[in-house]
């Protein structure tokens, strides 16, 4: 078993992608992380804009590992990975289409999200890649992608075990927790703070978060934000925090930060956080940048 647990981030926005130079050091693109570990398939967190910077990473490893490139890199062993998507919402679903390695001979992708109303994960894509909206279907990718509707629940994937628990959010919505190797990371990207209740907590929340390594959480808004879009589905900073101190986490990781957020807001916020644990039950508040890595120390 791998000694460690890398926890790499491709994309920390909220909403929509949102590149340009006041967002440049953060990123501007939308919701993707993924969990690695030596000699064990990936595990992706949503699917969305962040989701094109993994394929070009991946392929730049082929290169160097296997000797290969450009037309060549078919030699290299096909990408086979799984993905859990919080939800259907464009911005966590947006990067499938540009995701270049499973667009080859072999590759696979195991998809995992919740149903929304009638309408299956595969349905849901098959809407929108599809033309008019997109040049080409998902089975018209060389590689192959399943799709699996997925609900309240426990799952082996790989090494890893992954809880599945709806959480609030405009939509049905998955939260997860995954255990690998004896540590924990819970992936809560679209979070409905409650209007009139700062300090509850769905006991759902609660139950994926509970003493986590490091908990992922919506952060997108501020106090004065939130009270003009308190129907948007999101959580403040400060509610991030409350979450994390409730469930007594190791490290809270804010992530989903609002488009108009730019680079000097989200330290600013930050700033405020880790001033704010003080008396709280929270090891530390970081706010990953894209290409950032946490490392996590496996048993």
């Amino acid at each position: 078993m791998a000694d460690s647990l890398d926890v790499r981030f491709y994309g920390v926005r909220g909403s929509t992608p949102c590149p340009c130079d006041a967002n440049k050091r953060y990123g501007g693109n939308t919701s993707c992380v993924v969990l690695q570990a030596d000699g064990a398939d990936p595990i992706l967190l949503d699917l969305g804009t962040g989701l094109r910077d993994f394929g070009m990473e991946v392929d730049r490893e082929a290169d160097r590992a296997h000797g290969v490139e450009g037309e060549r890199r078919e030699l290299a062993p096909p990408f086979r990975g799984t993905a859990l998507v919080s939800h259907l919402h464009w911005d966590h679903v947006q990067g499938l289409p540009f995701f270049g390695p499973i667009n080859r001979p072999g590759a696979h992708l195991d998809v995992f999200g919740p149903a929304d109303g009638n309408r299956s994960m595969e349905a849901a894509f098959a809407s929108f890649m599809n033309p008019p909206y997109f040049p080409i279907c998902v089975n018209d990718l060389a590689g192959s992608v399943s799709f699996n509707d997925v609900g309240d629940g426990t799952m082996s994937i790989g090494p890893a075990v992954v809880r599945t628990r709806r959480v609030p959010h405009v939509g049905v919505t998955n939260g997860y927790r995954i255990e690998w190797g004896g540590v924990s990371v819970a992936y809560i990207s679209d979070h409905q703070q409650p209007v009139d209740d700062p300090r509850q907590v769905d006991e759902a929340v609660l139950e994926l978060a509970d003493g986590v390594d490091l908990l992922i959480h919506d952060a997108q808004f501020t106090t004065e934000e939130f009270a003009q879009r308190s129907d948007w589905g999101h959580s403040t900073v400060a509610y991030a925090l409350e979450v994390a101190h409730q469930a007594s986490v190791v490290e809270l990781a804010l992530f989903h930060h609002d488009p108009s957020h730019c680079d000097d807001t989200v330290d600013g916020l930050l700033e405020w956080a880790r001033d704010a644990t003080d008396g709280l039950d929270v090891g530390r508040v970081s706010a990953p940048v894209e290409g950032q890595t946490v490392t996590l120390a496996t048993a």
